[in-house]
């Protein structure tokens, strides 16, 4: 049987200086060195050695929706909502009903809302 652990996200995006500036700002990631190569490529760290990966691709088109997103877990989601206010960033639940978070049927409370490149991250509550 194989086993595997969770290592990193990879994003396309137009601006990587944007979007290291975004998650540094919104998230707190830390800038870590790109090991892997001496790419424009800039990594980022989430907590417990995972990673995220921002791969410069100026002139690559951008497709989105909700549906594919990536969820991160915070014991206080309260607390984040209230950060995403103040730097006036728009939220929304799952149906797109603006400024809303959305309890799902197992209890855990959800926002959503997109990068600058339009990838939508989902912060929710299910701290474990």
């Amino acid at each position: 049987m194989h086993t595997f652990s969770f290592n990193h996200i990879a994003l396309s995006v137009k601006d990587v200086n944007e979007s290291i500036e975004f998650y540094q700002k919104v998230l707190q990631l830390k800038e870590i060195e790109n090991t892997a190569s001496d790419s424009k490529t800039r990594w980022l760290s989430f907590s417990g050695g995972k990673q995220l990966h921002l791969i410069p691709r100026p002139n690559a088109e951008i497709k989105t929706n909700k549906a594919v997103h990536f969820a991160l877990s915070t014991p206080n989601i309260n607390l984040f909502v209230k950060h995403l206010e103040v730097l006036k960033i728009d939220y929304s639940d799952w149906l797109d009903t603006p400024n809303k978070d959305y309890i799902r049927k197992d209890g855990i409370k959800q926002v959503y809302f997109q990068d600058p490149n339009g990838y939508w991250i989902e912060i929710n509550d299910a701290v474990q």
